[in-house]
């Protein structure tokens, strides 16, 4: 069945586009000879998920093969849920305007825990049971992915299964799996167990947790010794081989990030002792030179892009860098395509770089210190000096910058307000910075934006154990730091503790936590990362009616010898490495970049990485 929106609909809601799809480059086929339909659902709206990397290339990869079709489907904004619950309009996809509860499966991509209410909204929108224990063989699965999936357990009772680890080494397997069970005419049960086995895949039904007297996790077992006590994640060891689309869907409205984004490589090797990322998607593993430059030219052509990103978690680690700008720049500068170089760190940042990105048209520039004092830098790993930011904003103003962004972290481990009051004084060392060049060689206007985030514990990191400042103290910290910034040209901006809150029981939440998401969503919880949307108050009421303790997972320090609700999930970080850098934090010692020397993490046993060089 295929939905028809009316123009009277879409005429009386914000970007009608956002639901129309037809865009240029998304795949149309034919029905007949389609064994498997696949949902790929993001659960935001258009622009956002429109501007992830992930999306492009499954939903391409998948539409290689001939017997698979995968359509997107997007969350609605809310003017037009409205409309759809009052016109009774399933959600659908926007290739074929096909309702969710028709699709063989449906997966979605979990990129932030405060987007878990809309995957419940979307699915109930959809036709599609919310628990995955009320789902009949007539309804399609639930599937999740991406960095939240390491920690599964808060959607347990909502998704069927988890793919862990990078899509392209999995999903293949598992759309074999699943026409092969299809064809067979078993139960829903056995395609659950016979992919339980498939490596990367986790199917919640099949493993039992059981909790002592305290609510702490006693154990986490498979319920048969046919499954494995932990599920390992999955990897593609060689770049060049894997499969990176030559086209991508260019969309008729603006979105987040719209322009071509070329994936250098995947993983970090500096070992930030907050960051998430940094660990699940290790070993480090490049792309050369030659194919991304191939790579370019053909996406180039086929979407008329006029700027490239260079994404990765740091650009400027890349070994191919001089060769790949160079041969970027004599292809692209006589298109007039501009080159854009996020994710540049402090330490490693040049005026050669600058000059490149800056050939077409100039932007802002962004740096991520982290912390405010050298001690507290050092306690995360972080790895770059004051010498180092103020050397690259003194580089970055005599080269007519005059727009500098600085992330920064409150509420980090060991922080105290003196480390807060570092951050102001580092925001004026800026300013000062420019301030010493001549008026005439400097750009008029001086912005620099300081924006902090509150730290949220994160599973696989040497951080995981730590309890997360209070709501109140982390709001003490924001005043704090507000009252210590006097200049004129340093603009203040932080993200909302009471969210930040939210995301720590999530991040590290287990399988009693998953009702609670179910409650908030019936009290109108969804777009909760949308500061006009966010309603903390039904929240706490959801907590209270489940009986869940929302503290006991956000503030609540954790022991070594915990049973953590992602322990039998296996990212190749042992947790003895994770120990010994948390040890090595509250001592002040720093860990080599990968790169230099080898910290023993584990990573190195999947192979394919920079680090077994």
């Amino acid at each position: 069945m295929s939905i028809r929106i009316s123009d009277e609909i879409l005429q009386s809601v914000e970007k009608p586009s956002r639901y129309t799809g037809n865009e240029w480059n998304s795949v149309q086929k034919n029905l007949d000879g389609i064994d498997i339909r696949f949902a790929f659902c993001f659960p935001d709206v258009y622009e956002v998920g429109m501007s992830h990397l992930g999306m492009k290339i499954l939903y391409h990869l998948l539409n290689e093969r001939k017997d698979v079709y995968c359509e997107r489907v997007f969350a609605p904004w809310v003017d037009m849920e409205e409309r759809m619950r009052r016109h009774d309009i399933p959600l659908f996809s926007l290739e074929t305007k096909t309702p969710l509860k028709e699709f063989d499966i449906v997966g979605f991509t979990l990129q932030y825990e405060m987007s878990y209410t809309n995957i419940i909204n979307m699915l109930d929108l959809g036709k599609v049971p919310i628990r995955a224990e009320d789902r009949s063989l007539s309804d399609p699965f639930v599937c999740a992915g991406g960095p939240c999936a390491y920690n599964p357990e808060p959607l347990s009772v909502i998704i069927d299964f988890f793919m862990l680890g990078e899509g392209e080494d999995i999903i293949l397997e598992v759309m074999d799996a699943y026409g092969k069970w299809k064809k067979s005419g078993s139960s829903r049960e056995s395609f659950l167990e016979s992919i339980a086995s498939i490596d990367g895949v986790y199917v919640p039904r099949c493993y039992d947790i059981q909790y002592n007297n305290n609510g702490i996790i006693k154990s986490i077992r498979p319920i048969n010794a046919k499954y494995p006590e932990r599920i390992r994640k999955r990897i593609v060891k060689v770049l060049d081989s894997a499969y990176f689309p030559d086209r991508i869907i260019v969309p008729f409205t603006d979105i987040v990030h719209d322009r071509i984004m070329l994936e250098l490589f995947r993983g970090c090797t500096h070992g930030c002792r907050f960051c998430q990322a940094g660990f699940i998607y290790r070993p480090v593993r490049e792309r050369t030179p030659g194919k991304l430059l191939e790579l370019a030219g053909k996406l180039q052509q086929s979407t008329g892009y006029e700027e490239i990103s260079l994404t990765s978690l740091s650009t400027s680690d890349f070994t191919g860098l001089k060769e790949l700008t160079d041969g970027l720049i004599k292809e692209m500068e006589p298109r007039k395509v501009n080159l854009s170089l996020p994710s540049l760190r402090v330490d490693n940042f040049s005026l050669e770089l600058m000059e490149k990105a800056q050939k077409v048209r100039k932007s802002g520039l962004t740096f991520a210190p982290e912390a405010g004092t050298q001690r507290l830098r050092d306690v995360i790993n972080k790895g770059v000096t004051e010498e180092d930011l103020i050397a690259s904003v003194s580089t970055a103003f005599s080269g007519g910058w005059n727009n500098v962004k600085l992330y920064f972290m409150l509420g980090l481990p060991s922080e105290s307000m003196e480390d807060v009051e570092g951050i102001a004084i580092l925001g004026c060392r800026v300013v000062d910075e420019y301030m010493k060049l001549p008026k005439e060689k400097r750009r008029k206007g001086l912005n620099v934006t300081i924006s902090t985030s509150s730290f949220v514990p994160k599973p696989f990191t040497p951080f995981q154990w730590e309890a997360q400042d209070s709501i109140e103290v982390l709001k003490e910290k924001q005043v704090f730091l507000r009252s210590k910034i006097k200049s004129k040209h340093i603009t203040y901006n932080w993200h909302d503790p009471e969210l930040s809150f939210l995301e720590s029981v999530f991040a590290r939440g287990d399988r009693r936590v998953g009702e609670v998401l179910i409650r908030a969503w019936e009290k109108g919880c969804r777009f909760d990362s949308w500061g006009e949307h966010f309603k903390f108050d039904r929240w706490l009421q959801a907590f209270e009616e489940c009986g869940v303790d929302p503290h006991f997972y956000a503030n609540r320090k954790r022991e070594f010898d915990e049973v953590l609700p992602w322990d039998h999930i296996d990212t190749g970080v042992s947790k003895k490495f994770l120990i010994k850098e948390n040890e090595k934090a509250f001592r002040g010692e720093t860990t080599q970049n990968c790169r230099m020397n080898c910290s023993g993490c584990g990573a190195a046993a999947f192979g394919g990485g920079v680090c077994v060089e």
